[in-house]
């Protein structure tokens, strides 16, 4: 990362706080009645939008996280997922909501799916804050979606570039100092 780089804002951070109440009322729909439902936030790029999320919500809910990771401090997922951090809580027989920040080849969601599907949730549903189905491998998509966005590397809002920029409330296309901005058609 020792290339100087720019950030150009691609989704506003006003954009994104419209977007997820828009979100909270079909989740809410989605799980009118439930018992409880647990939101599972995938570390560490999802943790603001978890946050934001489940404050808009009004339905019982109790959060865990999990970690599962393929992009280390690398700009492209390397496809083989690792699960660093597992729930604290059981989820059979429950409603789950898993909270991704983004979806790139799709590898990380299909294996966090088959990871806790095997343990009988009630229901297991699916939400991202951003898409990128330019970058798709796998056939596996989110069951509700907050963006779509082109094939660009972009933080802020808590997706980072080796550990940096998280902070951003906006979410951004990283571009390198020495090339030519890209065209963004969100």
């Amino acid at each position: 990362m020792s290339r100087p780089y720019v950030i150009d804002q691609l989704i506003s951070a006003k954009s994104i706080a419209a977007r997820i109440e828009e979100l909270a009322r079909e989740i809410e729909e989605t799980f009118a009645g439930t018992e409880k439902l647990v939101v599972v936030g995938l570390l560490r790029g999802s943790f603001i939008f978890i946050a934001d999320l489940v404050r808009e919500l009004d339905l019982p809910v109790e959060v865990d996280f999990l970690e599962a990771s393929s992009y280390g401090n690398a700009m492209e997922s390397s496809r083989e997922v690792r699960i660093l951090k597992d729930l604290r809580g059981q989820i059979e027989g429950r409603d789950v909501l898993v909270v991704e920040d983004i979806i790139d080849t799709g590898h990380t969601l299909e294996r966090v799916v088959a990871f806790l599907a095997a343990r009988n949730p009630r229901r297991l549903k699916t939400i991202c804050l951003l898409d990128k189905p330019a970058r798709r491998e796998v056939d596996h998509k989110a069951d509700l979606v907050g963006f779509e966005i082109p094939d660009a590397f972009v933080v802020g809002y808590g997706i980072d570039f080796g550990q940096r920029n998280r902070n951003l409330p906006f979410i951004g296309v990283v571009r390198f100092i020495d090339e030519p901005p890209v065209a963004l058609d969100p």
